[in-house]
């Protein structure tokens, strides 16, 4: 049999295949030109509702500057992995900041978040240890525990009994490490922390958060979930990437020095990857910088937020569990949202369409998050064009029931 054969009779390419036939397809639309709140597509401005630039610091001056600054320095690229000939001293000067950043005694950077999490998580898991993830947690963690010699285990979303009896089951001769999401990338919701540190404490689990979503967002200068709560002591690593509040692109692993030196020799990822560039170094730490001395763009970001939030719980909007800048607007029939998008895009307004199989079955969303810079105008008219579409299309009367768990991507 032909390898390719499937591609011809796959269910999704034939959905894909009919949404661009009616000119309902969402996704790989090309940018012209983006300002942050404002992107030019097919030759005209469109707010932007669907980014994940949650502080709006790519276009700040000092990190496009720093950016460039670093290119007359050290050129476009190292042209080669940190483990060999890719080592800057800027490389380890920026780990030093961010490990500080996180309260963590070291880091290690990434050339993306998602190789992060695939390298980190895949050294540390030997073939006697047990990974216990939440069903909604990103998919490179996923990838990365397939990647790993252990076993896979998996929890109800947020629920603590469920995670009690996936830890009871762990033979006590295996090591087991938890991993969740800080915030969760579809649902907006934030990891119960708390309660998930004193099971890990209670069974002998260490405890990985991947702050992807928090980092900009969450606890004092931004610095993460862990911190949120107080907590940072005893979560035993945190990831971040650049590619969200950081402005640029990236990620990297924070955790005690030891267990940072063992991931260095032994992720995958890591070590057979080119090193980031010079230039997205240098935005990310000019972005690190702005957190810490300007508290006003962490303010504005959480005005925004708590403004959406009330304006589509006011007018009915299923919005799910939703405490952070990541709003989904859940409508659960797939048709409907096709359309709603469509509906949004016509009016000048970016969202992101989500269906099965990212979102389980009937529970197709569209994706909204906000940045800092949004204006209080262009968040009106977002609201004001939701609610005229709501009323159109009837999207006023999805179950709350229904969206209990939201599957993660992205």
């Amino acid at each position: 049999m032909d390898i390719f054969a499937k591609m011809h009779h796959d269910e999704n390419m034939e959905r894909v295949a009919a949404a661009k036939e009616m000119g309902l397809y969402p996704y790989f639309l090309p940018l012209e030109n983006t300002e942050g709140t404002e992107v030019t597509m097919e030759g005209r401005k469109i707010i932007m509702i669907g980014s994940n630039n949650y502080l709006g610091l790519t276009t700040h001056p000092k990190v496009r500057e720093a950016a460039i600054a670093a290119i007359k320095q050290y050129g476009t690229s190292c042209t080669g992995s940190r483990f060999l000939n890719g080592t800057l001293k800027m490389h380890l000067e920026a780990e030093e900041k961010f490990a500080a950043f996180v309260g963590k005694e070291a880091a290690l950077m990434f050339a993306t978040g998602m190789q992060s999490n695939l390298g980190c998580i895949s050294a540390v898991l030997g073939r006697d240890d047990v990974v216990v993830i939440d069903k909604d947690d990103h998919a490179s963690i996923v990838d990365a525990c397939r990647l790993g010699f252990g076993k896979m285990a998996r929890f109800i979303h947020n629920d603590l009994s469920s995670l009690e009896r996936q830890l009871k089951a762990v033979p006590s001769t295996s090591g087991v490490l938890v991993i969740v999401d800080g915030v969760y990338s579809m649902g907006g919701d934030i990891a119960p922390l708390p309660e998930i540190v004193r099971l890990c404490q209670q069974y002998g689990a260490r405890l990985y958060v991947d702050d992807a979503h928090s980092l900009g967002v969450l606890g004092p200068q931004g610095r993460g979930t862990a911190a949120s709560f107080g907590l940072t002591d005893q979560v035993d690593m945190i990831m971040g990437t650049f590619s969200k509040s950081f402005a640029s692109i990236g990620g990297f692993v924070a955790g005690d020095a030891d267990v940072m030196e063992w991931v260095k020799h032994g992720a995958r990822s890591f070590i057979f990857s080119a090193s980031i560039p010079p230039s997205q170094v240098a935005a990310a730490v000019a972005a690190l910088e702005i957190m810490q001395t300007e508290p006003e763009w962490i303010e504005r970001l959480w005005h925004n937020t708590r403004k959406m939030h009330e304006g589509y719980r006011s007018m009915g909007f299923n919005i799910g569990p939703s405490e952070t800048p990541v709003i989904p607007i859940i409508i659960a029939d797939e048709m409907k949202t096709q359309l709603a998008w469509k509906a949004l895009f016509d009016a000048g307004i970016y969202t992101n369409a989500v269906f099965p199989p990212a979102v389980p079955p009937s529970k197709s969303l569209l994706r909204t998050s906000y940045m800092a810079t949004h204006t209080d105008a262009q968040l009106d008219y977002v609201l004001e064009t939701f609610y005229q579409i709501g009323k159109e299309l009837d999207l006023f009367n999805a179950s709350v029931e229904e969206t209990a768990e939201l599957a993660s991507i992205g």
